[in-house]
C-alpha cells in the first residue's frame, strides 16, 4: 500500500512465519522490481496453508494453490483451441506452463449498496472494465475518481461485503455472439433464459464499440419493408435507416415493430427484439406470438425485464447492438428493436443517482443523449468493402399525454431518421395502426421504396391531408357541395383501407394492388363497413387471375403502365362482381 508520504510498502501473508532468508529474498524481489526500497512486512493469515500472498501497492503477487490454478485457466484462454479435443490440449500445456511471477491488481470494497459498489486499491482500472467480486459476481467500472471508483453490479450483492477483495480481469464488458442465438431468449449477458439449453459461443463482441465512419457507410436505398400500407406507403423505412416509433402507452408501438419482425420472414434478414422493463409475462406472450408464426426462425430477444437490476436494463440494447453487428459484418441485413428507450432511460438515471452523478432536466443527468446517441448512430448501411450489411434499428419511446416535447423524446427524435408518431384518440377511435399522418415523417423518404410503391402510392399522404383539413372546415357546415362530398367520402375511404388487424403484415405485391385501385377511387362507392371485406375480395381476386402479375410486381419492383391498367380493369371487374361476393361471403357465415 501507499503510506501517507506517498512511499510503496509491502505485506506478505501466510499461514506460517517466513524465516529471515526468505524475507530477505522477497525484499530483493521487490527492490529489483520496483526500482526502489520498498519497506516488507509480514502477517498471518490462517486461510493461504497453500501458499503465500505478496501485495505491494495495488499490486498482488498470488502464490497460493488458487492464484496459481487462475494463472493457468488464462495460460489455456491464450491458446484459443476452438473445437479441438481440450484434453491433449491440456496436457501439452502442462508441460510447457510455468508459473510466472506476474502482478495481479487486487482491490478491496470499500461500501456497497444494491447495485451499486465502490472499490478502492485499483488505480489502473478503466471506465467500462469488468471486475470480479466475491461469489463471481461481476461488476462494470463507471466512474473513476482520486483514490476510489464506483461499478454497477450485475448479480446478487448480497455475498460482497465491505473488505472483500475485487480482481480487474482487464476486459471490458462483451456479449457472447454465434448464429446459435437465432432462436434463443437471453439475457443482457448472452445467457439463455429460455430453458432449451446452453447457447453455443463461436466469439465475444464488445456491447461498447465505436459507429462506422462515413466512408464506411452508403446511402440508405433498400426498402426494410414493414408490411403495414400505412407506414410502407408514406413513411417508408430504408435497411441502415433509424426510424423512431413514438407514442403514449398502449398505443400499438410493439404491435407495429412485431409485424415488422414478421414481414421480414423468407427475406434473409435477421431481427433482434430488446425487451428494457417489460413484464416478463408480456415478454414470455410477445415470444410464443413470434415463434407460432415462425418468426423465431431469424429472431433473438435479449431480455431484460422490469425485475431485472437496473444495470442489466442499461447494458440490454448495447449487448443486443453487438450481437446485430457481429451479424452486419458478415453481411447480412439486421433488424433491431429497442423496446423501449424511455425505460431505458429510467434505468441509467436511477444508476446515475446511485453514483452521485449531478441530475439535470427531469431529473435526468447531463450525458443522457450521448446514452442514446451512442448506440443509435451503430446502425448503418455498410459500404461494399466492409461487407455490404446493414443494421435497421427501430427504437420506441413512450410519451406522457402526447407530449412530444419533453426531455427523451426530443433527445431521440433528433438522434433519428424520422418518427412514426401512434396517436391516443386515433387508436381508440379503431384507426389501428393509428399513425398520425401530419407528425410522422421518414427523412429518407422515397429512396426506400421500390418504384412499384412509389408509383402505386403517388399522392396519397396528399389526399389524406386535404381529407382532414377540409373534415375540420366542414364540422360546422351541414350545405356541402357534391364535389366536397366526394371529397371527404374519398377521404374516409382511404383512412379506412389503411386499418390492418394485428400480425397481418401485406406483402409487396398486396399493397401495391390495394393503392393502385384505391387512388384510381374504384373503391369510391363502397361503404366504410364494407371496405376491409372489399380489400381483401380483391386481393384474393387478382391473385387468382392474374398470378404472373404478382410474381412481376414482386421480382421487379416495378409498376409500367401496362401493369397498372391491368390491375385497375381487375378492381373494376372485381367491383361488379362485390354483390355476389359479399353474397356468398354472408352465406357462408348463415352456414356456419
Amino acid at each position: 500500500m501507499l503510506t501517507d508520504r506517498g512511499h510503496l510498502t509491502a505485506t506478505l501473508r501466510s499461514a506460517q512465519e517466513p524465516s529471515p532468508a526468505q524475507m530477505e529474498r522477497f525484499s530483493a524481489f521487490l527492490n529489483q522490481k520496483y526500482q526502489r526500497e520498498v519497506p516488507l512486512k509480514w502477517e498471518r493469515d490462517d486461510s493461504l496453508k497453500n501458499g503465500f500472498r505478496l501485495q505491494a501497492g495495488s499490486d498482488v503477487y498470488d502464490w497460493t494453490r488458487h492464484g496459481r490454478l487462475r494463472q493457468f485457466q488464462d495460460y489455456l484462454r491464450l491458446l484459443r483451441p476452438g473445437q479441438e479435443d481440450i484434453v491433449p490440449l491440456m496436457r501439452e500445456a502442462l508441460d510447457q506452463w510455468e508459473p510466472q511471477a506476474a502482478p495481479e491488481e487486487i482491490g478491496e470494497v470499500l461500501t456497497v449498496d444494491s447495485e451499486i459498489a465502490t472499490v478502492g486499491g485499483l488505480e489502473h482500472a478503466q471506465y467500462g472494465e469488468i471486475l470480479v467480486f466475491a461469489g463471481g459476481v461481476k461488476g462494470m467500472v463507471q466512474d473513476l475518481r482520486q483514490g476510489d471508483l464506483s461499478c454497477v453490479l450485475f448479480g446478487d450483492s448480497e455475498e460482497i461485503t465491505a473488505g472483500s477483495m475485487v480482481r480487474r480481469t482487464l476486459k471490458t464488458a462483451a456479449m457472447r455472439v454465434g448464429e446459435s442465438f437465432l432462436g434463443r431468449v437471453v439475457d443482457a449477458l448472452g445467457e439463455p433464459v429460455d430453458g432449451k439449453g446452453p447457447v453455443e459461443v463461436e466469439t465475444h463482441r464488445p456491447i461498447e464499440a465505436p459507429a462506422p465512419g462515413i466512408l464506411d457507410r452508403q446511402p440508405v436505398n433498400t426498402p426494410m419493408e414493414t408490411g403495414l400500407l400505412a407506414i410502407d406507403s408514406m413513411f417508408p423505412i430504408g435497411r441502415g435507416q433509424r426510424e423512431l416509433i413514438i407514442g403514449d402507452r398502449q398505443t400499438g408501438k410493439t404491435a407495429v415493430a412485431l409485424d415488422t419482425i414478421l414481414n421480414q420472414k423468407g427475406k434473409n434478414v435477421v431481427c433482434i427484439y430488446v425487451a428494457i422493463g417489460q413484464k416478463t409475462s408480456s415478454i414470455a406472450q410477445m415470444v410464443e406470438n413470434l415463434s407460432r408464426r415462425g418468426a423465431m426462425d431469424y429472431t433473438t430477444v435479449v431480455s431484460a425485464p422490469a425485475g431485472a437490476s437496473a444495470a442489466l436494463q442499461y447494458i440490454a440494447p448495447y449487448a443486443g447492438c453487438a450481437l446485430a453487428e457481429y451479424f452486419m459484418y458478415q453481411g447480412r441485413d439486421v433488424l433491431i428493436v429497442y423496446d423501449d428507450l424511455s425505460k431505458h432511460a429510467i434505468a441509467y438515471r436511477a444508476l446515475s443517482l446511485l453514483l452521485e452523478r449531478s441530475p439535470g432536466r427531469e431529473a435526468y443527468p447531463g450525458d443522457v443523449f450521448y446514452l442514446h446517441s451512442r448506440l443509435l448512430e451503430r446502425a448503418a448501411h455498410l459500404s461494399d468493402e466492409l461487407g455490404g450489411g446493414s443494421i435497421t434499428a427501430l427504437p420506441i419511446v413512450e410519451t406522457q399525454a402526447g407530449d412530444v416535447s419533453a426531455y427523451i423524446p426530443t433527445n431521440i427524435i433528433s438522434i433519428t431518421d424520422g418518427q412514426i408518431f401512434l396517436e391516443s384518440d386515433l387508436f381508440f377511435s379503431g384507426q389501428r395502426p393509428a399513425v398520425n399522418v401530419g407528425l410522422s415523417v421518414s427523412r429518407v423518404g422515397g429512396d426506400a421504396q421500390t418504384k412499384a410503391m412509389k408509383a402505386a402510392a403517388g399522392a396519397i399522404r396528399l389526399e389524406l391531408a386535404q381529407y382532414r383539413e377540409m373534415e375540420v372546415f366542414t364540422q360546422f357546415s351541414s350545405d356541402l357541395d357534391d364535389a366536397t362530398k366526394r371529397q371527404l367520402a374519398f377521404g374516409q375511404g382511404l383512412t379506412r383501407l389503411l386499418r390492418q388487424p394485428q400480425y397481418s403484415p401485406f406483402s409487396h405485391h398486396q399493397q401495391v394492388i390495394i393503392l393502385t385501385a384505391a387512388m384510381a377511387r374504384v373503391m369510391q362507392n363502397i361503404s366504410l363497413e364494407q371496405i376491409e371485406l372489399f380489400r381483401s375480395g380483391l386481393l384474393g381476386y387478382i391473385e387468382e387471375q392474374a398470378s404472373d402479375l404478382c410474381r412481376r410486381i414482386d421480382q421487379s419492383c416495378q409498376l409500367s403502365p401496362d401493369d397498372r391498367e391491368e390491375i385497375v380493369s381487375l378492381s373494376r371487374k372485381f367491383l361488379d362482381e362485390f354483390p355476389k361476393f359479399l353474397a356468398a361471403r354472408q352465406s357462408e357465415k348463415r352456414g356456419g
